[in-house]
């Protein structure tokens, strides 16, 4: 099989029509054949993951997403897949896959047209060699189911999470699951489990009449209790139904409420409350401004005045020191008179060289009257009151200011919401029908828990009379005819268990075999002599070491576990003996250097005629864009770029490094 092309329309980041050329191309200088890998390339979101969905959900349908998925589940992820991005009128979807399969050595070439609307089921239409297929809905899903089967494309298309489930496997569910649709088991299971229903009703006409009779009477108790679980399960989803409308009920009442000022009322007393809190704050902050203005405030409010005043006081304080020193001076002048007459001849003249220097000093001084004449003790508590005092009072004052008008503006707020709440008496009948609601709810809501609960009582009860009738057909099992169609079904039906078993043991091997070729092929310890043991019957697999010894899957490291993980997925897929393209997304995400190396170089040139990679530029980036091993199997390679503004995105061929002008072709 090759995808040859791939057609996508409103379809999840990609807004109008984007055709996807995905056949391989020739590499003129490198290959004879054409070239296997085609590399999408794109950043988290921009739409990686879109291509692998497209692709899965063209083929599958509602398999795409799981196994036991309900019509209105699937709906709803059809739904979910329709682009929503801006400018387009949303509603309509569509995916077109064409490729090429070969069946009995004849190869014709399919397209696949899956559409839909949304809220309405998809359109499915297949066309063979150009010509419309005429089969309805289930036919051609069908038809493509027969083609691919969905249990083998689950070994080609995949991407990071079903590694990540692989490799987290500690159980084998996962690859047990996959080795049963890989061989069949799962039908040939269907077929025993069909092929016992058929020998349980053969043994029960030959079955002694008191056994019979019971398992009359349980298989009436178990009709009856499934009748009365239905009836009761019917009757939980009307109690779920009278909940939400009485819910809506309560909405509209609430709502009627909050019209009529309900949201108001609700918080009335609080705001009252808070309004006289408020108003408390606000008289103690008035009597600290108001202490603050009695005290050395006003000194801060002319500083101008105040630095007049103290010139004034230091002028008087300079003049009073000098009075009194020359107060001094005088009385010392007379003692050095006195003193001066007995030592000397002539002390007229020094005395009157003195009293001149000192009557010119003093005519050089600046006289300054004293208008106020404080004491220095005095003068100090001016200077702290009007320099220190005065400042932190002023500072005080401003913040108590502001806080003070911060609070007048929340007592204002407060008695505008006081005014707009009607009083209590007013909404009290509204009130009351809210209460009545919300009883009603609570009744229903118990009603519902106690029917629910009455269902489930049934279903166990029902249950376990289907248990107790298989208890007794095991029991009572008796030697049936030689009626040739009952002596087939028992042959055919320990046939099938022994074909079931060994087909699986034979299987297990060559992917035991598969598995170890991949590992090796993948591992990073090169030296490395693994073999491998898958249990048949938990699917289990254990790893070997060379001296055959079991190692503990859970001491590997994360990219150990994905390199086991792939390894497993390629020996699977080696093993279904389909030739199918691998489509792999985000496949580097946990490993390291090494490991992505290997797979670089061993993988995925190698892995199919066809490997479609979707990767962002920090799994393959430039280096590994460019290592010869991988550049020579690129076909060709396109970048998916995501546009924010109109939230869709385009595809460029190209890649991160290399682009080309041409972009994918797009109609909106």
């Amino acid at each position: 099989m090759i995808i040859k092309n791939l057609i996508v329309n409103n379809f999840r980041v990609f807004r109008g029509v984007h055709e996807i050329d995905l056949a391989p191309r020739k590499q003129k200088d490198y290959h004879e054949t054409a070239a296997p890998i085609i590399l999408f390339g794109g950043l988290n979101g921009a739409g990686k993951t879109s291509i692998l969905t497209a692709v899965r959900v063209a083929l599958y349908g509602r398999a795409a997403f799981g196994r036991g998925m309900s019509s209105a589940e699937y709906q709803d992820q059809l739904d979910a897949l329709i682009h929503k991005g801006t400018d387009l009128s949303e509603g309509k979807c569509s995916i077109e896959l064409v490729f090429s399969h070969s069946q009995n050595g004849l190869e014709s070439e399919y397209k696949v047209i899956r559409g839909w609307s949304k809220g309405q089921k998809d359109k499915l239409v297949l066309e063979q060699d150009s010509k419309k297929i005429e089969l309805n809905y289930e036919q051609c899903q069908s038809f493509l189911n027969e083609l691919i089967p969905s249990g083998i494309a689950d070994l080609f298309f995949f991407d990071g999470e079903k590694i990540a489930e692989l490799a987290e496997d500690e159980s084998g569910e996962v690859l047990q699951t996959a080795v049963r649709r890989l061989l069949g088991i799962d039908v040939v299971e269907r077929l025993r489990n069909d092929l016992a229903i058929f020998l349980k009703r053969h043994d029960a006409s030959a079955m002694p009449t008191n056994i019979k009779t019971q398992i009359e009477k349980l298989e009436t108790e178990q009709q009856k209790a499934s009748q009365e679980a239905k009836a009761e399960a019917n009757e939980a989803v009307l109690c779920k139904a009278r909940v939400q409308l009485i819910t809506d009920d309560i909405g509209k009442a609430e709502a009627a409420l909050s019209q009529r000022g309900g949201a108001w009322a609700q918080s009335r007393e609080q705001e009252i409350e808070k309004q006289n809190t408020l108003e408390n704050e606000r008289k103690d902050l008035e009597k600290t401004l108001r202490t603050e203005i009695e005290g050395s405030l006003p000194l801060s409010l002319s500083p101008n005045t105040l630095s007049k005043l103290f010139e004034q006081l230091d002028n008087e304080k300079s003049a009073k020191q000098s009075q009194s020193f020359n107060t001094e001076l005088d009385s010392f002048m007379t003692e050095l008179s006195k003193a001066l007459s007995f030592r000397l001849t002539d002390a007229k003249t020094a005395l009157d060289t003195i009293k001149d220097c000192l009557n010119e000093r003093n005519i050089n001084q600046n006289s300054t009257d004293l208008l106020l004449d404080i004491s220095d003790r005095e003068y100090n508590t001016v200077y702290s009151q009007a320099n220190i005092q005065a400042k932190k009072s002023s500072s005080t004052f401003n913040v108590v200011k502001q806080q003070l008008a911060q609070v007048e503006e929340q007592i204002a707020n407060l008695s505008s919401n006081i005014a707009r709440a009607p009083e209590q008496e007013q909404l009290q009948s509204q009130l009351d029908i809210i209460k009545t609601l919300n009883n009603k709810r609570t009744n229903a809501i118990l009603k519902l828990k106690e029917t629910a609960e009455s269902a489930k009582r049934k279903y166990r009860e029902a249950i376990e009379n289907a248990r107790k009738i298989q208890k007794l057909h095991d029991k009572h099992k008796v030697a049936h005819n030689a009626e040739a169609s009952l002596l087939n079904a028992q042959n055919a039906h320990l046939m099938l268990a022994e074909f079931s078993e060994k087909l699986t043991d034979i299987r297990v091997k060559q992917l035991e075999a598969e598995f170890i070729k991949s590992y090796k092929n993948l591992a990073r310890k090169e030296d490395l002599k693994l073999s491998a043991r898958i249990n048949t019957k938990t699917f289990d697999v254990e790893l070997i070491d060379d001296k055959q010894q079991t190692i503990n899957r859970k001491a590997l490291s994360a990219g150990e576990k994905q390199i086991y993980a792939i390894a497993i997925l390629e020996a699977l897929g080696k093993t279904s003996g389909k030739q199918l393209p691998i489509i792999i997304d985000t496949p580097l995400g946990r490993l390291d250097s090494k490991h992505r190396d290997k797979l670089i170089s061993n993988y995925f040139p190698e892995a199919s005629h066809q490997v479609i990679i979707l990767s962002t530029d920090t799994e393959i980036d430039e280096k590994y864009f460019n290592c010869a091993d991988f550049k020579y199997g690129i076909s060709h390679a396109y970048e998916i770029k995501f546009d924010g503004v109109t939230q869709s995105s385009k595809l460029k061929e190209g890649y991160f490094w290399e682009q080309k002008s041409k972009t994918v072709a797009e109609v909106n």
